[in-house]
C-alpha cells in the first residue's frame, strides 16, 4: 500500500490525548522461531488500526504497521510479558515485549481490537446495549404510569399474548390485493407488499418483509406469506403496516430495496413508485369471525383509495376448500394472475408436534409460501432455516480429545526409556515438534473458549485461523408440506461450506493430492528411521487404544473377583469370572499381531549396546493358540525387566511374557472351578448339620477362597502389567518412526485433516440428531438404524479449477474420514443435551442424549448400546464458471474418480440394506425395483462423463431420500450454489411428490429465491452485513445469485480477458 508520508508523519506526533494507547516497547521482527535482530526499545503510538514506531516519544516515525488480517498470539506463562502479532500476508512476525505482565495484556487486548473486525464487534456490542437500554426504558416507562400495587407485580409491559401450539409460529398470514389503481391507465402493475410492524411499548416502526413482485395485473395474490417465529415479540395490541409498491425496474429494485433504513420510503428513481398503505392490530385479525381483514389502501395523504388488501389468517393445519375460479398464465413469460374463492374450513387437521431441539438448533428463519396443485387445491409450505449450536460445540470437543491424544503420545514417547545417539535425537526432535502443535491446539482451544456472539461461521471468516477448525455456515434448511390429499412430509437438508483447511490454502492441492505425496517420500526416507505403512502405524495406535481401555477393565474385574471370594458368594464369583476372562481374552487378542513382535526387535537394536542372541524365528498364530489351551499353570511366571539393554535378547521372550498372561488366567478359572466344586460337595454333606457350625465353617472357607485366589490374581496383574509395558513401549516406537520420516510435513497433515474433519464431524452430528428427533415414530427407521446403518450423502457443487479443485480434495478426505465415527444413543442424566465425543483419531464414538420419554420409544438394541454405523458418500458436480474452464482446457479426472468411488460405497449399502431389512421396510411408493432402476441410471450417468451432468446430483438426492438419508448441500461457502440447488430441489419435489401446479414451477422457484429477507433480521442483525456490497447476496438462503450459465460469446469474451490478465500478471 502507498500512503501519504507527511500525513502520517503529522498524525504521529498529534497530542498524547489523541491516540488509543501509547507507550514504550521492545520490538524486533521474527521467522519462525528466530528473531531476526536483538529487541529494540521504541515508543508505540495507537491509533486506529495503524501502530506508529518511533526512537522516543519526540523523534519522527520509523515504521508504521498496518493492523489488518493479523492476529495476537498471548503466551499463557504468568511470567512472560511478550506476545507476538503473525500476519497471514506471510510477512515476518512481529516480537512485541512489555514492561510488566498487566501492561502485556493491556496491548494485547488493544491491538487485538485495533483491525476492522474488532470495530465490528464493538458496533455489534454497541447495539446490543443500545437495545437492553431501550427494553429498560420500555418497563419503567410502564412502571411511572401504573399504580405502586401494580408495579410490584409487573415484570415487563403487559400486552396480550397470542395463542400458539409450542414450537409453532405465532402468527402467520397471506396478502392478496384487489383493483389497484395504476398512475396510467395502460400501465401493467408489478407490485409486491412491505411489511412493517410496530411494537407497542416503542411506537417504532421496523420493516420486517416483502412478498414476491407478481407481474402484469391490478389484482395480484402473493404465493409468499408472512410468518413470526415462536420467539419473536408480536401481541395483539402489535399493529401491522401493508405498503403496496408498484416496480418500474424489477432488478434495479432487487438491488437497492433491502439497504434502506427502516424509517425511509424509498425514493422514486430507485426503480419503484409508493401506491397505497394499510394498518391493522393483531388482535383484529386474530377475533375475526372470517380469520380475514380487507383493507382499504390509501395514498400517504390518507385522501384518496387505490384498492383493497385481503389479509388472511393461515394454520398450518387447516385447508382452504375453496376452487380457484380461474388461472390465467402466460406461459412464455410465467405472469400469473389468480383469483379464487375460499369456503369456510373444515376442522383441523391432525398433526404431531415434533420433537424441540432447542438444545440444537437456534435463531430460526421462517418463510410462508401457498402453492396451487394441479386439481386447483392449495397447499401450504413453511420453510424454515436455522442455525445449530454444534457448529462450535462440536470443533472444541474434538480439540480438547486431541491434545489429551497428544499430550499421551507425547509421554509414550519419554517412557521409550534410554536410546542410542542418533534415536534419541530423532525422540528429542520429534517431541518438539509434537509440543509446538500441541500448543497450536492448546491456543485455539482458548481462543474458540472466547468467542461470544453468533453460533455459525459467516463465509467472511473462513480465513481466520483461529475459527479453521468451525464448519462454514451450517445450518438446517427445512421444508414442511402441508396439502390437502397427501400426508404431511417434512423435507430437511444440511447446508454448509466446504470442509476444507482455508486459511492453510490449496496452493500445493488438497488433502488427497497431499497425502498421496507424503506417503511416497515417507518410503524413500529409510536410512534415517524404519518405514511401517499407513496400515500399521494406524494397528500400532489401536492396540495403544485397547492398552488404554482393557488394562482399567481387567484390574478392577479382577478385584471384584477377590471380592466375591471374599464374600463367599458363588453366584458373584462365576458372574465376575465371567466378566475377567471376556475381558482377559480381548486383551490376549490384541497383541496377536506379528507387529508387535517385530516392534520390539527394532527397539531393542535401538537400544545402545544391543546383542541379537539368534534370527527371528516367527510362531504362528495357531501354535500360539495352542499354548494357551493346553497348559494349565505357567511354567516360569516371574516379573522380568522392561526390555533388556546390554543384554542378548531372546526373540521368543515376547512369546512367553505374553503367553503368560493366558496361562494365568487359565489358573484363575481353574481354582474358582475347584472351590465351586468343593462349595457344592460340602452342602450336600454338611446339609443336616447344625446350622451354627454351618455358619462358622461358611466363614471359614469364605477366607479360604480369598487366600486362595489372591496370589493368581496378583500374578495375572504382574502378567498384565509386563505385557502391557512392553507393548507400549514398541507401539510408541512405530509411532515415533511415522513422526520422524514426515517431520513437519506429518504433523501439519495431521493437523490439515483435524481442521476438516472437525468441519465435516459438526455437519454429520447435526444432520444425525435432527434426523433422529424427526424419525423417532418411525420404527422401521430405527430398525434400519440398528442393522444397517445411517446413509449420508453430500451433495458437492464445487469446481475442479484452480483452488476449488484442492477444497474438493479436501472435502473428499473430510468425508471418507467419517465412516471412522460411530454414534451411540443414551439416556440424558440432566438438562444439557448435548452430544459426547469420546474416542482417538482413527475411531470416534459420539453419544447423542435424548430425554427419558423419547428414549423409550428405541428399540431395544439401541438402548442397549448398540453402536450406530454411518455411509458418508459424495457426489460432486461443478457448476459455475470455472467448472466450464475447467471441462473446456482443464482436467475434470479429481471428480470423475470421486463420483465413481462414491457410486461403489453406494451400491455396498444399497446390497446390505437389501440382505438385511425386510422388503415392507420401504413406504408402498419406493419399490425396490424402484431403486434398483435409479441406482442403474446413476451408474449410466458417471459412466457417461457429460459436462455439468447435474442429473447425478437429483438422482443421488432421490435414491438418499428413498433410503431415509441425511441430505447435505455444499459449495464453497454455501451461499449462492448452494441456495440454487437446495430452492431447486424444493420445487422439485413439490412438482413430482405434491402436484404442484406445472404452470407455477418457475414462479414458486422465484419465491424461494427471492432477495427480500424474513423475520426480524434487519441490516443491522445479519451477521455477515460487515462484509458484504449491495450486489451481493448474504449468507441466508432466500436471495436471487448469479446465473450459473452464461452465453457462449460471453464467455468467449471473458476467457480472452481472463487470458490477458494472466499474462501482463506473470510477465
Amino acid at each position: 500500500m502507498r500512503f501519504n508520508a507527511k500525513d502520517l508523519a503529522l498524525l504521529a506526533k498529534r497530542p498524547s490525548g489523541c491516540f488509543d494507547k501509547e507507550g514504550k516497547l521492545k520490538i524486533c521482527r521474527v521467522v519462525g522461531d528466530e528473531k531476526l535482530i536483538e529487541p529494540r526499545e521504541r515508543w508505540c503510538r495507537l491509533k486506529g488500526n495503524l501502530l506508529f514506531l518511533m526512537k522516543n516519544k519526540s523523534s519522527e516515525v520509523s515504521e508504521v504497521v498496518i493492523l489488518e488480517r493479523c492476529w495476537v498470539v498471548e503466551f499463557r506463562s504468568k511470567t512472560d510479558v511478550s506476545i507476538i502479532l503473525k500476519f497471514q500476508s506471510g510477512e515476518p512476525d512481529l516480537y512485541i515485549e512489555a514492561a510488566s505482565k498487566p501492561d502485556c495484556e493491556a496491548w494485547a487486548v488493544a491491538l487485538g481490537e485495533a483491525n476492522s473486525e474488532g470495530l465490528r464487534n464493538k458496533i455489534q456490542q454497541l447495539r446490543r446495549l443500545i437495545m437492553e437500554i431501550k427494553e429498560e426504558r420500555a418497563s419503567d416507562e410502564a412502571r411511572q404510569f401504573l399504580p405502586s400495587s401494580q408495579v410490584d407485580s409487573l415484570g415487563e409491559p403487559q400486552f396480550t399474548s397470542i395463542q400458539r401450539i409450542a414450537n409453532e409460529p405465532k402468527l402467520e398470514f397471506s396478502l392478496a390485493c384487489k383493483g389497484l389503481v395504476a398512475a396510467t391507465r395502460d400501465r401493467k402493475l408489478n407490485t409486491f407488499i412491505q411489511v412493517s410492524v410496530v411494537h407497542p411499548a416503542e411506537h417504532i416502526l421496523t420493516r420486517y418483509s416483502s412478498t414476491e413482485i407478481v407481474e402484469g395485473t391490478r389484482d395480484p395474490l402473493f404465493l409468499t406469506g408472512v410468518t413470526f417465529p415462536p420467539e419473536y415479540p408480536i401481541y395483539e395490541e402489535t399493529k401491522i403496516k401493508l405498503t403496496v409498491y408498484d416496480v418500474k425496474d424489477k432488478s434495479q429494485d432487487t438491488v437497492r430495496t433491502s439497504v434502506l433504513p427502516d424509517h425511509k420510503e424509498p425514493r422514486a428513481d430507485v426503480g419503484r413508485s409508493f401506491l397505497g398503505c394499510a394498518t391493522f392490530r393483531v388482535g383484529d385479525l386474530v377475533k375475526s369471525k372470517e380469520q380475514q381483514l380487507t383493507l382499504t389502501l390509501r395514498t400517504s395523504d390518507g385522501g384518496k383509495t387505490v384498492g383493497t388488501i385481503e389479509v388472511n389468517l393461515v394454520k398450518m393445519g387447516e385447508f382452504e376448500d375453496g376452487e380457484m375460479d380461474h388461472i390465467t398464465t402466460d406461459a412464455q413469460d410465467q405472469k400469473c394472475a389468480l383469483v379464487r374463492e375460499c369456503t369456510a374450513p373444515e376442522g383441523l387437521g391432525g398433526k404431531d408436534n415434533l420433537p424441540s431441539l432447542n438444545a440444537v438448533l437456534k435463531n430460526p428463519i421462517c418463510k410462508l409460501y401457498r402453492f396451487p396443485t394441479s386439481d386447483n387445491k392449495w397447499m401450504r409450505i413453511r420453510e424454515q432455516m436455522a442455525e445449530t449450536t454444534l457448529s462450535f460445540h462440536v470443533p472444541k470437543e474434538l480439540i480438547n480429545l486431541h491434545i489429551k491424544e497428544d499430550m499421551r503420545r507425547n509421554q509414550e514417547l519419554k517412557d521409550l526409556g534410554e536410546l542410542a545417539p542418533h534415536w534419541d535425537n530423532m525422540r528429542k526432535s520429534v517431541i518438539a515438534h509434537c509440543d509446538q502443535m500441541l500448543s497450536m491446539y492448546q491456543d485455539t482451544l482458548a481462543e474458540l473458549g472466547k468467542h461470544t456472539g453468533s453460533s455459525f461461521k459467516s463465509s467472511c471468516s473462513k480465513g481466520e485461523k483461529t475459527l479453521e477448525f468451525i464448519p462454514i455456515n451450517l445450518h438446517l434448511q427445512r421444508m414442511h408440506v402441508h396439502s390437502p390429499r397427501l400426508k404431511d412430509a417434512l423435507y430437511d437438508v444440511i447446508t454448509v461450506g466446504a470442509p476444507a483447511a482455508h486459511f492453510q490454502g490449496f496452493k500445493n492441492g488438497g488433502l488427497r493430492k497431499l497425502l498421496s505425496k507424503f506417503e511416497a517420500e515417507r518410503r524413500n526416507t529409510g536410512y534415517q528411521c524404519i518405514y511401517y505403512s499407513p496400515e500399521n502405524t494406524a494397528k500400532a495406535k489401536e492396540v495403544l487404544s485397547n492398552i488404554n481401555h482393557l488394562q482399567p477393565l481387567i484390574s478392577s474385574h479382577a478385584d471384584l473377583l477377590l471380592n466375591s471370594a471374599s464374600q463367599h458368594s458363588p453366584d458373584s464369583l462365576k458372574n465376575s469370572l465371567k466378566m475377567l476372562s471376556e475381558k482377559t481374552e480381548l486383551f490376549v487378542h490384541a497383541f496377536k499381531d506379528q507387529l508387535v513382535r517385530s516392534a520390539l526387535l527394532a527397539l531393542y537394536t535401538a537400544r545402545p549396546g544391543c546383542v541379537l542372541k539368534k534370527p527371528a524365528v516367527p510362531r504362528s498364530s495357531a501354535e500360539e493358540s495352542d499354548d494357551l489351551k493346553h497348559q494349565d499353570r505357567p511354567s516360569q511366571i516371574k516379573r522380568q525387566d522392561s526390555i533388556p539393554h546390554h543384554s542378548e535378547y531372546d526373540e521368543e521372550e515376547w512369546d512367553r511374557v505374553w503367553a503368560n498372561v493366558g496361562k494365568s488366567l487359565n489358573c484363575v478359572i481353574a481354582m474358582v472351578d475347584r472351590l465351586l466344586e468343593k462349595d457344592n460337595s460340602s452342602k450336600t454333606k454338611e446339609g443336616e448339620s447344625d446350622p451354627s457350625a454351618a455358619d462358622c465353617k461358611v466363614l471359614h472357607a469364605g477366607g479360604d477362597w480369598y487366600e486362595q485366589l489372591y496370589p493368581l490374581v496378583i500374578t495375572l496383574k504382574d502378567c498384565m502389567g509386563e505385557v502391557v509395558t512392553r507393548a507400549k513401549q514398541s507401539m510408541a516406537f512405530v509411532l515415533l518412526q511415522e513422526l520422524a520420516c514426515g517431520l513437519p510435513q506429518c504433523l501439519m497433515l495431521t493437523l490439515r485433516r483435524d481442521i476438516v474433519f472437525s468441519q465435516a464431524l459438526a455437519g454429520l452430528v447435526c444432520g444425525f440428531i435432527i434426523k433422529l428427533h424427526t424419525s423417532l415414530h418411525d420404527q422401521g427407521f430405527l430398525q434400519q438404524l440398528h442393522t444397517v446403518g445411517l446413509l449420508v450423502q453430500y451433495e458437492g457443487l464445487l469446481s475442479t479449477y484452480s483452488e476449488e479443485a484442492g477444497m474438493l480434495e479436501d472435502m473428499a478426505v473430510g468425508i471418507s474420514d467419517l465412516q471412522k465415527v460411530m454414534f451411540k444413543v443414551i439416556e440424558a442424566k440432566s438438562e444439557d443435551f448435548l452430544p459426547i465425543i469420546t474416542g482417538r483419531r482413527e475411531h470416534y464414538v459420539i453419544e447423542v442424549q435424548l430425554p427419558a420419554k423419547m428414549f423409550e420409544l428405541l428399540p431395544q438394541e439401541i438402548k442397549e448400546g448398540k453402536l450406530l454405523r454411518m455411509y458418508p458418500v459424495l457426489f460432486n458436480v461443478g457448476i459455475n464458471e470455472q467448472q466450464t474452464l475447467a471441462e473446456r482446457f482443464g482436467d475434470t479426472t479429481l471428480q470423475e474418480n470421486i463420483n465413481q468411488e462414491n457410486l461403489e460405497l453406494l451400491k455396498e449399502y444399497y446390497n446390505l440394506f437389501t440382505e438385511k431389512m425386510p422388503p415392507d421396510c420401504l413406504p408402498h411408493f419406493q419399490e425396490q425395483n424402484d431403486l434398483k432402476g435409479l441406482l442403474e441410471n446413476l451408474h449410466q450417468n458417471i459412466q457417461a462423463k457429460r459436462r455439468k451432468n447435474v442429473e447425478i446430483m437429483w438422482l443421488a438426492a432421490t435414491i438418499c431420500r428413498k433410503l431415509n438419508g441425511v441430505r447435505f448441500t455444499c459449495c464453497k461457502s454455501a451461499k449462492d450454489r448452494t441456495s440454487m440447488s437446495v430452492t431447486l430441489e424444493q420445487c422439485s419435489i413439490l412438482r413430482d411428490e405434491h402436484q404442484l401446479h406445472k404452470d407455477f414451477f418457475i414462479r414458486a422457484l422465484d419465491c424461494m429465491r427471492s432477495r427480500q429477507t424474513q423475520g426480524a433480521l434487519n441490516e443491522s442483525d445479519d451477521p455477515e452485513t460487515g462484509c458484504l456490497t449491495d450486489n451481493k447476496p448474504t449468507s441466508r438462503h432466500f436471495y436471487p445469485v448469479a446465473l450459473l450459465l452464461v452465453s457462449s460469446h460471453l464467455l468467449v469474451v471473458w476467457l480472452i480477458l481472463s487470458l490477458a490478465l494472466l499474462l501482463a500478471k506473470y510477465q
